[in-house]
């Protein structure tokens, strides 16, 4: 049975930071059959720290995908959104680490330390990517957990390979789920000439636009009153200018086109959606106030005033619900 909760408005000046124009999303649709193939099989690479391991795998194509793995106990998977990588999620990763449990993050292909492939840059390979490492690392019971078009990731992922006990939860935070696009099904969705603007103004001048969007509506910096964080915005631009411009240009279509409805309907276990109500990169109502209607085991918790990046301007809020869910 669905649930629905607000969550109590927390405004300051620094809560003025997420936001969007509908950008960190989701990804697009070829091969099915790729989708129903189990995951290819991996060798890896190892690299040590401590009690810390930063790791890749090849993946039968022959992409690295490069993840980090640290601690022990149940495992977090966490997904990033376009186009940053695992170190987008730093702040959860120490969290849940200190809680007990074992963190695994990746970067998608084509993004952070990936290989940068021209080939796959769609949903349902980051799908088998994810089943790939998921396998090399033996991972049952776990919960992933996706941020935008990592969300889209998680619901591909959970929907189609996430089956005899290899998921127990998913969280899909500022997702871009069901779809972005506007369409004749979708009349409120973003008119496709704003993901144009995207591709234009990427392959333009890459290294301003990812300037222009953290600085402006993805952590609510553009807000009257809001205070702009340089070490957030620098740090997004860090992330993005690491990855492949094409990868980072095909995504594009990926996250807006994509359509995750039938992943919704399939997927068996729980789910909560996490959506701050000033998104200005995924609006929540044409995600996840649909999303939710969708879900067979489904809990809708939004956040007045919180912008698209949440998880970073509000991480003591967001990590505080999630594991509250993870834990409930």
């Amino acid at each position: 049975m669905d649930r629905k909760e607000s969550a109590p408005a927390v405004i300051n000046r620094r809560d003025a930071i997420l936001a969007g124009a509908g950008l960190a999303a989701a990804q697009a649709l070829p091969a099915a059959a790729l989708a129903q193939a189990g995951p290819p099989p991996a060798s890896s690479t190892l690299y040590s720290e401590g009690r810390r391991t930063m790791s890749f795998i090849t993946t039968q194509d022959g992409t690295q995908i490069f993840y980090k793995d640290w601690g022990s106990g149940q495992p977090i998977v966490f997904h990033h959104g376009w186009p940053l990588s695992a170190d987008d999620w730093d702040t959860q990763m120490l969290f849940f680490l200190s809680q007990g449990y074992r963190v695994i993050a990746h970067d998608r292909r084509g993004h952070g330390r990936s290989s940068q492939t021209d080939k796959g840059n769609e949903m349902n390979t980051y799908a088998a990517d994810v089943a790939a490492l998921a396998a090399h690392l033996e991972l049952r019971g776990a919960v992933h957990v996706g941020h935008s078009t990592g969300g889209g990731e998680v619901a591909r992922y959970v929907a189609r390979h996430g089956g005899n006990g290899r998921v127990a939860k998913a969280v899909l935070i500022g997702a871009v789920p069901p779809v972005m696009v506007k369409s004749a099904s979708n009349p409120g969705g973003l008119p496709l000439e704003v993901f144009d603007g995207f591709r234009k103004a990427l392959a333009a001048n890459r290294a301003q636009f990812f300037r222009d969007v953290p600085a402006g509506p993805f952590y609510g910096f553009n807000r009257p009153g809001a205070e702009t964080i340089p070490g957030i915005v620098d740090n997004w631009w860090r992330q993005g200018m690491m990855g492949s411009a094409q990868a980072h240009y095909e995504c594009i279509k990926a996250f807006s086109e994509t359509d995750f409805t039938e992943d919704l309907k399939a997927i068996e276990v729980p789910v909560l959606l996490m959506h701050g109500e000033d998104d200005q990169i995924v609006p929540i109502d044409d995600a996840a106030r649909i999303g939710i209607r969708l879900l067979k085991h489904g809990t809708l918790k939004t956040y007045p005033g919180f912008p698209h990046g949440m998880a970073t301007t509000h991480a003591e809020v967001i990590n505080a619900d999630l594991l509250a869910f993870i834990r409930g």
